[in-house]
């Protein structure tokens, strides 16, 4: 059943994404919230009722609520929220400081609401296809990680002026350690539990930002394993991709959504290229999310999930910070 009223926090691309993707679901009332009157125009356009505050939004009484706000703005939002009664979809990271995140997590357990984390590459068919191949000892115990994320930042939102988006600011939570979450995310889903981290970081283009724009992390596993990230907003062509390494053979993602395998058994590479939209990954992760609030467990991240990736990657910025090792 899909709720009746929905909210969504935040009218920038990610929040109309939300909106359409709700409509399609069959969500009753949408109601929206932005400060910002042409982001306002925009989403009543979409068909929801816009609010410029967000007791506004909630005294509509959403059963769900979707925080699509800069990282740094995310608790507060989650919490009000969760007070109001609505189970809540927040996109990644959790917040931009573990301080904030707990305080997300600690009422989202005290009013025992669904709270998801916005980690939608869960929902890529490549990525749930590795998972798959890993779990059926496809390629043995896996070994190594290597996996990569590049994308020149102008070209994220070509409408927006990227200096003014929360991705090239520090106080909003921006930074390419954070904005890449995904990667850790999904690590942890191929490989198991991240138990420490060293890294490099840094701003190296010339972009007007306030944060990093490259960072270069090693990461090692609790199984022993170890890994190897690549995140950056300098590439001008988009790139994403990853290769796991077992002991009878190797993995590889190639994107958009080709899934490579060579196993040791045979000698021979396999290949499989999978049907995907990349509006696929975020409705089918409204979809689940709209089943856990009805009791139906998912493949989405939950708070918990949501709140571990974030204490990985303020390990990274610490280990780049300080040229160290970092327990997480």
């Amino acid at each position: 059943m899909p709720p009746a009223t929905a909210l969504v926090v935040g009218g920038g691309s990610i929040g109309q994404r939300h909106l359409k993707n709700l409509a399609s679901l069959g969500a009753g009332r949408l109601i929206a919230v932005d400060p910002d009157a042409t982001r306002r125009d925009a989403v009543e356009r979409l068909g929801a009722k816009a609010y410029a505050d967000l007791d506004d939004g909630l005294a509509e009484k959403p059963e769900i609520a979707v925080i699509a706000t800069p990282p740094a703005r995310h608790a507060d939002a989650l919490i009000a929220a969760v007070e109001a009664g609505a189970h809540v979809l927040v996109e990644k990271p959790l917040e931009a400081t573990r301080e904030a995140a707990e305080r997300a997590r600690d009422a989202a357990r005290r009013h025992d609401r669904v709270v998801w984390v916005g980690y939608q590459f869960r929902f890529h068919p490549a990525v749930r296809r590795l998972r798959e191949l890993v779990a059926s000892g496809a390629i043995g115990t896996p070994l190594l990680l290597r996996a990569e994320v590049g994308q020149y930042l102008p070209d994220w939102r070509p409408q927006q002026d990227y200096r003014a988006s929360y991705n090239a600011s520090r106080e909003l939570g921006g930074g390419i350690i954070l904005d890449a979450s995904h990667e850790i995310d999904y690590a942890r889903l191929l490989v198991g539990e991240i138990t420490g981290v060293s890294a490099m970081a840094g701003k190296l283009s010339a972009l007007d930002i306030e944060v990093e724009d490259a960072a270069v992390i090693t990461v090692r596993f609790a199984s022993g394993a170890l890994g190897e990230w690549h995140f950056d907003t300098i590439q001008r062509a988009y790139t994403r991709g990853a290769k796991l390494v077992g002991e009878e053979g190797t993995l590889v993602w190639d994107w958009p959504s080709t899934v490579r395998v060579f196993r040791a058994a045979t000698g021979q590479w396999e290949a499989e290229t999978l049907p995907f939209e990349m509006n696929d990954l975020y409705r089918d992760e409204m979809a689940g999310f709209l089943r856990a609030t009805r009791g139906v467990a998912g493949a989405g991240a939950g708070i918990e999930d949501g709140f571990r990736v974030l204490e990985i990657a303020l390990a990274v910025k610490r280990a780049a910070a300080e040229r160290r090792e970092v327990a997480c």
